[in-house]
């Protein structure tokens, strides 16, 4: 069988890739047609922008964050001729939100789907359980790794059992002479404890260091080894505070000639070594919620004498006297475990004796036998889960993203709100405006494509925003380029369009110091919320108002004032809809679509049908009016749309698009329709050449996208406005193409 493998491979150091690779290796070599000529292979998951080079069998990357990559590899697979896609799951490995990532590529797979399950949590967020439970309905077969894993699928997850395969984690079959490896290691005067694998609090390992105390009085020559690097995740958000822990509790116990912590990533002939080499090896997690331990299978494998907490996994696969268990974070109880286990070497002997009878069935040219099997079964069943319709538009059409225009606009006062074609203008000097919708865009870019270098501009937008803020909680809207005021109170829609941006933050903030000053800016501002007349700086301010509410929904008066505006909307739309004019005003004018959106917002948040139905009504009347030729056609800025009047088609606005696509992303949330993601895509097509003059408006050179379309072409300035506008659609498609497999 040819079978496309999708998971991490090494040279990353990563315990899924490591198990990946032996996968492989025993799949192809207890196959009788595959040695001789590879024909399976690998699409690997890199997690950052280091070029790793990979062996021959990898044969597609995948960047963790990039959408557009997973797509790119469900085409691939589809079109090499695989029989079957083996995924190795893990919610820290794809990208997206919980990993969402990886159900796009799921769902466009041709054949059939085998995943192994590493990770199964037993109270799992809303979004870890939707998306497991998608995985789980695309595929053929779950393979797990212990029958509490089947448990849980089944009670927890509502997964068919008969779609769950139980095959135990393999173990590598090297052989060696615990004698002469403790040579090797010059450990033969040792009595030798060992515990490998990356690093972190979860493991324990401080429990087993303060149980050394205790045990070295009765044997000084008790040596506790701590093989394996700091995990790398750990690195990135704690440093090396753990290790350095671990280490003072080693100093302050007087232990260094009794625990060596080794800071190696070794290879697997050397981690072979090391077990060979131990008397003991100790699991000391801190609690039960670990399915599947390769460190622990490994262990048993070679037949240690392990002496382990009683998670899930230990639980199972050392009972029948294959190790010894004892409780979470019970110091004296693994001491008083090790003592009696050394003073009786016959107890020891039993206990390696009953784990490698184990061992020797859970070899790794054993489970490869086994997963061919499984394979085999799957391909000649020919059962194809019911595939989901092809989601009616195709990301990897898109151009790339990219924020390079955007940082040649910003300095370290703000965003330029205009260019003269691709070169900022620094005699507009700043806006409230731009500055706003660039840390919405900025966000955006960080939650959706974890774009660090966008998090990095992050400050700079909203230190202006708060310099721009006046005492009673307005804010002015323009800023020389020399840094001086020239209004004291800016526009109401410039008021309105900030609220959005800091009521998303709220919502999304990346650390704690953006989340307070969001709140200190958004505190200051709610009194001006009740003296709003514009009714398109209401409806921004109702945006912002319902992110804020989404992590918020105890606030209750912040719920009434969004009723209130709500409800001045409708007023509006009422007093104004008669004659098949289902509209807020008598005319269509700029930034039409931001007022059905914010309502389709607050209908989300309140519940009401009342204002779920003005949101849709109002919604299908401007569609009417600007896309019944099959494209979007932006009601123009030169005169709008009056009632029973002609309307504009030139000085068509990037942010009217924006708020095309916004609507439709919204109005699939609230009600799944599939057909509001074709329009959503149609309404980002605007910008790449789908409008009245069939030209493009995103500049491929300088990455900036044009000021509009006009009655003699495109307007080649490029302002922040125009470039933020196609951004933040850019990021909405990718995240309705998200959405779009997380509802299904």
């Amino acid at each position: 069988m040819k079978n496309a493998y999708i998971a991490t491979y090494p040279p990353r150091q990563c315990g899924i890739g490591t198990f990946t690779e032996n996968l492989f290796n025993s799949m192809v070599a207890s196959d009788i047609d595959e040695p001789n000529h590879k024909k399976s292979f690998i699409v690997a998951i890199n997690d950052s922008e280091e070029e790793l080079t990979y062996p021959e069998e990898v044969r597609f990357t995948i960047k963790q964050e990039y959408q557009e990559d997973y797509l790119a590899a469900a085409k691939y697979i589809n079109l090499s001729g695989a029989d079957c896609c083996i995924l190795q799951h893990e919610f820290g490995i794809f990208g997206g939100k919980d990993g969402v990532h990886i159900l796009p590529l799921l769902h466009q797979l041709d054949i059939p789907l085998i995943v192994t399950l590493h990770t199964i949590m037993q109270t799992p967020s809303y979004a870890q359980k939707e998306i497991l439970q998608s995985i789980c309905k695309m595929a053929n077969r779950i393979v797990v790794m212990s029958n509490k894993a089947i448990e849980m699928l089944v009670e927890i997850y509502e997964v068919p059992k008969e779609k769950i395969a139980l095959v135990e984690h393999g173990v590598p079959n090297y052989r060696y002479i615990q004698e002469e490896v403790k040579k090797e290691f010059k450990l033969e005067k040792r009595k030798v404890m060992l515990t490998f694998g990356f690093v972190g609090r979860n493991k324990g390992i401080e429990t087993a260091i303060q149980a050394m105390p205790k045990l070295v009085e009765k044997h000084p020559d008790a040596l506790y080894i701590v093989l394996g690097k700091t995990h790398p995740n750990v690195i990135r958000h704690a440093g090396e505070e753990y290790r350095l822990y671990l280490t003072q509790l080693i100093e302050d116990l007087n232990l260094e000639k009794n625990v060596v912590l080794l800071n190696e990533y070794t290879s697997q002939k050397e981690l072979f070594k090391y077990l060979y080499a131990t008397d003991i090896y100790i699991t000391p997690y801190l609690n039960e919620a670990q399915i599947t331990s390769g460190t622990l299978a490994y262990a048993v494998g070679v037949g240690s004498a392990v002496v382990s907490t009683p998670y899930w996994h230990a639980t199972e696969l050392l009972s029948n006297g294959r190790g010894v268990l004892f409780d979470f974070g019970d110091i004296d109880g693994l001491s008083d475990i090790l003592i009696d286990l050394f003073d009786n070497p016959e107890k020891r002997l039993a206990i390696r004796k009953k784990a490698l009878e184990h061992g020797r069935k859970i070899t790794w040219p054993k489970i490869g036998f086994i997963y061919n099997d499984v394979v085999e079964k799957v391909v000649d069943e020919n059962i194809k889960t019911e595939k989901k319709e092809v989601i009616p538009f195709d990301i990897s059409l898109l151009p790339s993203f990219s924020l390079e225009h955007i940082k040649r606009l910003t300095d370290d006062t703000g965003i330029i709100q205009h260019a003269k074609f691709g070169i900022p203008n620094l005699k507009e000097g700043y806006c409230l405006d731009d500055n706003s919708r660039a840390l919405l865009m900025a966000l955006m870019a960080y939650k959706v494509k974890k774009e660090t270098s966008a998090l990095k501009l992050c400050p700079v937008y909203l230190s202006y925003i708060h310099y721009m803020q006046n005492e009673d909680g307005n804010f002015r809207n323009f800023l020389s380029f020399n840094r001086q005021f020239l209004d004291e109170v800016g526009s109401e829609d410039s008021f309105g369009r900030t609220i959005w941006a800091i009521g998303y933050m709220l919502n999304n903030s990346p650390n704690d110091s953006y989340h307070q000053i969001g709140r200190l800016i958004f505190n200051k501002a709610i009194p001006v919320f009740d003296n709003l007349k514009s009714i398109r700086s209401i409806a921004n301010t109702i945006i912002g108002i319902c992110h804020y509410l989404r992590s918020n929904m105890g606030d209750d008066v912040m719920i009434e004032r969004l009723r209130k505006l709500t409800y001045v909307l409708i007023d509006h739309y009422k007093r104004n809809t008669r004659d098949n004019w289902n509209w807020f005003e008598e005319l269509l004018a700029y930034d039409n679509a931001i007022l059905p959106l914010a309502l389709l917002h607050a209908a989300e948040i309140l519940n009401e049908e009342a204002v779920e139905k003005v949101a849709f009504d109002s919604m299908h009347f401007l569609v009417d009016h600007t896309m019944s030729d099959g494209y979007l056609s932006i009601i123009g800025n030169e005169e709008w749309y009056k009632k029973d009047g002609d309307r504009s088609v030139f000085a068509q606005q990037p942010v009217d698009a924006m708020g095309m696509v916004l609507m439709f992303r919204q109005a699939f949330n609230i009600s799944s329709d599939k057909d509001y993601l074709s329009k959503l895509f149609r309404s980002f097509k605007w910008f790449l050449g789908e409008n009245d003059l069939r030209m493009s408006l995103f500049n491929h050179e300088t990455k900036g996208c044009f000021d509009g379309l006009e009655s003699y072409g495109v307007n080649q300035n490029q302002g922040a406005e125009s470039t933020l506008a196609y951004l933040i659609s850019y990021l909405n498609v990718l995240k309705a193409h998200e959405d779009y497999y997380f509802k299904e």
